[in-house]
Formats: structure tokens, sequence, C-alpha cells
């Protein structure tokens, strides 16, 4: 124990002369210096990123739209007499309530993706959930469209306040074909949600009997429960 000790001590000694007198100790602090640096450029880079990809997104949709729009005009502006104008004829008109128009600027998956998230970002929910409604509807089957996507564009149809169905329609496809997905618990809350919207009280009650029995101690039943206990005492009544 005593050589033991006495190596410890000359091993104290020696760190701390090295501390003390070799420089060590500005060594230290000028690497922990450097990392701290290296972090924030690296937080910096992430942060222009994200921005980047985001005025990309942003400069894809216009260039689309321009376009699009230019060869509509083209079109519109063909000779009547023209056989290629009866084809022109059949090119369909933008709508106003319609946000996507996808026959007029046939999207790709990637760029209804890009706009839905963009739009769900901004709050600007009813443009968010028709692009991701017009992405799930065209592409089905496409890689895109998981779990990630559903719950997106579930969430967006049921923010717009009247898409209710939208909503329901996309959440109960991620509940049953992602049962193990992070957002599968989120999913389960926004559906009953969407279901206590649409008056459809069975419905709701049967979705929120799971949280009763599996997530009672979680933030999700305590926003059902107000729901539920409102419901069933009408039930009862």
């Amino acid at each position: 124990m005593k050589i033991l000790f006495v190596f410890l001590l000359l091993s104290f000694g020696y760190v701390f002369s090295l501390w003390k007198w070799g420089g060590l100790d500005k060594s230290v602090t000028a690497k922990w210096e450097a990392q701290l640096r290296h972090e924030q450029a690296a937080l910096a880079l992430a942060k222009d990123n994200r921005q980047l990809r985001k005025t990309i997104s942003d400069l894809e949709y216009k260039v689309s739209e321009l376009e699009s729009k230019n060869k509509y005009f083209a079109a519109q502006s063909a000779p009547a007499t023209t056989p290629a104008s009866r084809a022109i004829a059949s090119i369909p008109k933008p709508s106003a309530e319609d946000l996507v128009n996808y026959e007029v600027y046939k999207w790709t998956p990637e760029k209804l993706l890009a706009i839905g998230e963009k739009e769900f970002h901004f709050k600007n929910y009813e443009k968010s959930a028709q692009f991701y409604h017009e992405l799930i509807h065209r592409f089905p089957k496409h890689d895109l469209v998981g779990d990630r996507v559903l719950f997106g564009a579930g969430v967006a149809a049921f923010e717009t306040g009247k898409r209710y169905d939208w909503s329901e329609k996309y959440l109960a496809r991620l509940v049953k074909d992602h049962p193990k997905s992070e957002f599968y618990r989120g999913a389960k809350l926004w559906l009953a949600l969407a279901q206590y919207n649409q008056g459809d009280h069975q419905k709701f009650l049967k979705t929120v009997e799971e949280f009763r029995l599996k997530y009672r101690n979680t933030d999700e039943w305590k926003i059902l429960s107000r729901y539920y206990e409102d419901i069933s005492y009408k039930i009862k009544q």
C-alpha cells in the first residue's frame, strides 16, 4: 500500500508540474476552445444548410410554376385552326380552390413532399394538406410515403379545420401499417380527435379505449380523457 501511495503521489506531482509549469493547462484549454469553435461552426453550417435547402425548394417551386405557366399561356395563344389547338383545348385551367393543380404542373413526388413540408412549417395547413394528399393519392406505393409522411398528412389535414376525413384516412393507415412507428401513439391521438370532430363518437371511444388501458399516464391521455369522459357521460344519459 505504501508503494502504491508513493506511486500515486509522484504521478500526481508529475501531472501537476506539467499543468503548472509545462503548459499542459494551456494545451488542454486550447483543445477545448478549438473543439468548442468546431462545434459552433458545425451548428452554423447545419443551420445554413437547412436554410439553403428551403431556398432551393422555394426556387424549384417557382421555376416549375413559371415553366408550367409559360407552357399553358403558349398553348392558349396558339392558332385555333391548327391541329395542335384541339389538343391544347383539353389542358385544364388552374382552379382557385385547387392549390396543387397537378394536371397543370405535373409535380414530381419529391417536389410534392418538399412543398407539403414547407407549407406545414409555415402553418399554411390547407396548402400543406393538399400537397400531402396529392402525393399519397398519386404515388401511394412510392418510397417517400412512409409513416412520417402519413403522420404529417394527417396532422396537416386536421389543422385545416375541415378535412377530418383525410386526417382519419391517413392516420388510420399509419396505425395499421406501422404499429412500431415512433409516430404510432401520436397518430392514435390525432385519429381519435379526427373521429371526434366528425361526430363519430363510437369510433372515437373505441380508439381511445386503448389509451385508457395502455397509456393512461401519458400526455396524450390527458388530452383525450376530457373528451372521453364527456362523451361517456352523454352516452350513459
